[in-house]
């Protein structure tokens, strides 16, 4: 049975007042993959009715009066993605489609989806508690640089007039809230929930033990003090967002405080795996059986996830341009065999499982248990990461958890092949040395393609990613490789990259393709840099200095030089010739017009000609992809 949508359902089940009503931007996917469903089972398992609210007409308050007034609260989220991110490509362009909604129609989730919706709310039940949660909500709980308005923002709790924000991965959050509000407690005068923010006008209310941020009216001048005010905020905040190590935050806006408090504690393996066993019914709801008026059903998202296990959340794996940090943690939290086992058991019941599961992973698939066992009583280290650029020498690099895990779920009856789709760190995969886990991989976890993200091949720009250098993927390559040459095997791996990641010159996105001309690689699709709020990337594309070093960092803002760096890494494409002759005249590469074997593209004069050519060299693999996520490093992202 799915969660209530709309009051027949509340008729047909005796419920006078839903205690919550979730508005969420998405369809509803009864599935725990989607927040909604998976926190809205949670509360329903503790005695709390709720119901979903999907995707309102944001523009009515009427819409938003449909399951009544909560006896409790709305909670109110964007989605699985930020609107921002959702709506619009890199270059700002509308999206021409949203796998989160009915038939991946578009316009059915607003821009800035948090602030529309609790102002409707607001309009249409003026005394409700509102908690807004989720991506956007976490990502934007204190003040942010919003790269859609160019602008840095207030907190997205002040901006939408919530009375409290709940940030990270909130059950433990959620359900403390829960009991405070059956007590009576207004939402607005809840204090002291780790994984919360709230905030009051009142200096004598902010805690004594409070870490002050750089007040907004500091960080928010388009001036260099002020840009070096928002870097040392983005410091102090990646700092504290250890639940053991952290501290509480206070950020002066204007009149106000925003009080960060502590963050939650990760969920022990039991609590994990307890979510998981909650009666999901992982389908849409049927409401979307119907088609939709593009003529397509159901809910896309659904099918990247529905054959899929989530095996772990947070990521230790420091990648700059990645949000887990600031929503999920640096620690890794696992399910048990057991629970991963039972699940994948339900699967093969399924009458549309055709024996594949898709995938076994979270952030990053093969990190299992928590990066060192200091982490676990003193939390994770401020001053330094566990891998990236450098690997530290006290990380835990067994695989062995992660492959007998693999063991055993393919050797369920039922199920004919195990893939792993959602990342793999491959840096991870060196430091084990573990060559036979390779071979176990390609043998029976590949399905002809291994995604894995390099991100860059120049130094000092995979520095600044805190990713590992070029090196390291070429070394893994080689291990690839030979395991399928062992295996006879034709398997390929598919490199993702990145292009105007601050730090890389046009000179750099030369460099870049022409590692693609040597190793004989055309990418089908590229990856824009996409400044989304929470990350230490974008804090260094806003201010222009690496916020850790204080060290200047060159951005590409031009329109045109990052559509040069875009359309360099797909100099074959003819549709690409103007802007990559460009490039490289601008950067003095002349030598790389020409017909010799080291040129990108030919002189203008033959260019036609040339261009009718132009094919991926006999013998050599496409490296297609189908693209990766809008917002990958905020769920399930490839590393």
């Amino acid at each position: 049975m799915f969660l209530p949508v709309c009051r027949k359902d509340l008729e047909e089940r005796g419920i006078d007042q839903l205690d919550f009503v979730f508005v969420s931007g998405d369809a509803y996917v009864d599935h725990p993959s989607f927040a909604a469903a998976l926190l809205g089972r949670l509360l329903e398992s503790r005695g709390y009715t709720v119901g979903i609210l999907c995707q309102p007409d944001w523009k009515s308050a009427e819409s938003f009066k449909v399951l009544g007034q909560p006896r409790l609260a709305f909670l109110v989220t964007s989605g699985a993605m930020d609107s921002m991110v959702s709506n619009y490509t890199a270059n700002n362009k509308p999206r021409s489609e949203d796998s989160y909604s009915h038939g991946s129609e578009k316009g059915h989730r607003p821009d800035r989806a948090v602030i529309q919706y609790v102002a409707k709310i607001r309009e249409a039940y003026k005394g409700a508690n509102v908690i807004i949660g989720g991506i956007e909500a976490s990502l934007r709980r204190t003040a942010h640089y919003d790269y859609w308005s160019n602008t840095v923002k207030h907190s997205v709790l002040l901006d939408s007039k919530a009375d409290l924000l709940i940030y990270g991965m909130g059950e433990k959050a959620l359900l403390e809230i829960a009991s405070q509000l059956s007590k009576g407690i207004p939402a607005r005068k809840i204090r002291g929930v780790r994984g919360t923010c709230w905030f009051t006008g009142k200096k004598d209310e902010v805690p004594s033990d409070a870490v002050v941020l750089p007040s907004f009216e500091d960080v928010s001048k388009n001036t260099k003090e002020s840009k070096e005010k928002f870097a040392l905020s983005y410091k102090i905040q990646e700092e504290n967002t250890d639940a053991i190590n952290g501290s509480v935050l206070a950020e002066p806006s204007e009149s106000r405080f925003v009080i960060q408090e502590k963050a939650s504690f990760p969920l022990s393996q039991a609590e994990f795996d307890s979510i998981y066993e909650l009666p999901f019914e992982r389908k849409w709801h049927p409401m979307y059986d119907v088609a939709a008026s593009n003529g397509k059903k159901g809910i896309p998202a659904l099918s990247e996830v529905k054959f899929s296990l989530t095996s772990c959340r947070g990521c230790f794996g420091a990648c700059s341009f990645c949000a887990i940090t600031f929503h999920q943690g640096r620690r890794i939290q696992s399910r048990s065999h057991e629970s991963l086992l039972s699940e994948a058991k339900k699967m093969t019941q399924d009458s549309d499982f055709k024996g594949y599961i898709h995938d076994v992973g979270g952030p990053t698939a093969n990190f299992r248990h928590p990066a060192c066992q200091k982490q676990l009583k003193a939390g994770v280290c401020k001053n330094r990461h566990c891998i990236g650029s450098e690997i530290c020498p006290n990380l835990d690099t067994s695989h062995e958890d992660y492959q007998q895990l693999l063991r055993e779920i393919r050797s369920l009856p039922g199920v004919k092949k195990v893939f792993v789709r959602s990342g793999l760190r491959y840096d991870y995969v060196l430091a084990d040395h573990n060559k036979k886990f390779v071979e176990e991989l390609c043998q029976y976890h590949v399905s002809g393609q291994l995604k894995v993200a390099p991100e860059h091949v120049v130094k000092h720009v995979t520095d600044l990613m805190g990713k590992a250098d070029i090196h390291a993927f070429l070394k893994f390559k080689g291990w690839f490789d030979e395991a399928n040459r062992k295996l006879g095997k034709k398997q390929y791996l598919v490199p993702y990259f990145m292009s105007s990641h601050p730090g890389c010159t046009l000179n750099d996105a030369i460099a870049l393709a022409e590692f693609l001309r040597d190793m004989h690689m055309q990418p089908e699709q590229v990856q824009d840099f996409i400044p989304t709020p929470g990350s230490l990337s974008t804090a260094m594309y806003y201010t222009g200095m690496n916020p850790l070093t204080g060290e200047a960092v060159y951005v590409a803002r031009r329109p045109e030089e990052k559509q040069m760096q875009r359309a360099l890494m797909q100099y074959k494409n003819p549709a690409n010739y103007d802007i990559v002759y460009k490039a490289l005249c601008l950067a003095g590469r002349r030598d790389l017009i020409g017909f010799g074997p080291k040129c990108l593209i030919a002189p203008r004069s033959v260019r036609k000609e040339r261009g009718r050519q132009q094919h991926p060299v006999s013998g050599h693999h496409a490296w297609r992809s189908p693209g990766r996520s809008k917002q990958r490093r905020a769920g399930r992202g490839k590393k």
